[in-house]
């Protein structure tokens, strides 16, 4: 594989996304932009009834894309970039059925706030976690709404002080970021496909009603995540930043 794509599968009510970049699946801006269309639209789609998100290769999701942070210069474009995993979020969050995350190896940054602005995720023994954004000067402002829900304020200040340190699968299950974790990708496939013709079955109404309950009290989020990628948009500016970022370059 070498080109970039985000693909959505219809298959018996489930609606399989599958997103693929060939840098570790690091994704750049029109990418993002593209899976949060796809997934609004899967979520719109009336022959859907449940949600499955995955990517293709061996990394889930290595953040967003490197070459596009070091291009940055105004406040404009900085906020517009770190929108991105934002958009993809809002449009998780917005969705009115449930998003099923299948995670098959390691999430770096924004791969960490897809998982956790999943309604379930499920993944391999390979899924290591790590929010590295405070050691090149900024911090994970955008997805930290998504990621403190899921595991709560301790396990993510862990997260984002331990900046450079890999954090196991086995940790994610224990803080709540994962609902299970299996030993291979072929066990991940069953379990995920069982979940999801289990959840085609439900009453679209009362999964519906589900999920606005589990997202109570995020109705602010449109606003608060645009603030928050307001945020790294100016620290992504500064010279201390700009500085590590050329120096990881070379």
């Amino acid at each position: 594989m070498s080109q970039a794509f985000v693909r959505l599968e219809k298959s018996g009510g489930i609606g399989t996304i599958t997103f693929f970049h060939p840098s570790s699946n690091a994704m750049p801006g029109h990418l993002l932009k593209q899976l949060s269309g796809v997934i609004s639209q899967a979520g719109a789609d009336t022959t859907i009834k449940v949600i499955v998100l995955q990517s293709e290769g061996r990394t889930f999701c290595a953040g967003a894309s490197f070459d596009e942070l070091i291009s940055l210069k105004d406040m404009d474009s900085a906020t517009s970039f770190f929108m991105g995993f934002a958009n993809v979020i809002l449009a998780m969050r917005q969705v009115p059925k449930f998003v099923i995350a299948k995670v098959q190896g390691k999430a770096v940054g924004g791969g960490v706030g897809l998982i956790a602005a999943a309604d379930y995720a499920m993944a391999t023994d390979l899924a290591a976690v790590k929010l590295s954004e405070l050691s090149i000067g900024i911090g994970p402002y955008v997805i930290a709404p998504a990621v403190r829900r899921k595991i709560g304020t301790a396990a993510f200040s862990e997260l984002t002080i331990n900046a450079t340190t890999w954090h196991t699968a086995f940790w994610g299950r224990e803080k709540g970021l994962f609902a299970k974790v299996f030993d291979n990708l072929e066990i991940l496939n069953d379990e995920v496909e069982l979940l999801a013709c289990r959840l085609v079955k439900y009453d679209e109404n009362a999964t519906k009603l589900l999920k606005q309950e589990l997202w109570r009290g995020t109705e602010h989020w449109p606003q608060l995540l645009n603030e928050q990628a307001q945020i790294s948009a100016k620290l992504v500016l500064q010279d201390f930043t700009k500085n590590i970022l050329n120096s990881l370059k070379k």
